[in-house]
């Protein structure tokens, strides 16, 4: 089953440092993960400062700068993961780095039919 592993963070929590350390432990696991055949993509994502939300209401699109909603932790990347059930993809998000210092959310993908596969890399 293919799970989206959420990485919520305060991204101000980070020194550059610690953020680079962060970046190489993710990358390893990325190997890793492919060496079994589990990884189907990652990415960290650029600062909320970066962000634009877009709503539709009555018709009328609204483009707003920033995330949907203030929070303590913001979105800062994902893993897309396949895994034989719940229990390996929390196996799986216990490896992410940023786990010390935040929060994986772990959601099973819906298989819609029609929608295009992801591609392979």
């Amino acid at each position: 089953m293919k799970y989206m592993l959420l990485i919520y963070n305060d991204e101000n929590a980070w020194t550059e440092s610690e953020r680079e350390q962060c970046y190489a432990e993710s990358i390893q696991l990325t190997h890793q993960l492919q060496a079994k055949g589990q990884y189907l993509g990652a990415s960290p994502l650029h600062s909320i400062a970066t962000a634009t939300s877009v709503r539709v209401r009555n018709g009328k699109r609204l483009v707003t700068d920033g995330p949907f909603a203030e929070t303590y932790e913001q979105l800062g990347g994902y893993f897309l993961i396949d895994a034989k059930d719940l229990d390996e993809a929390i196996a799986i998000a216990e490896r992410i780095p940023t786990v010390l210092k935040g929060t994986v959310e772990i959601r099973p993908l819906m298989e819609l039919a029609g929608l295009f596969p992801e591609p392979r890399q």
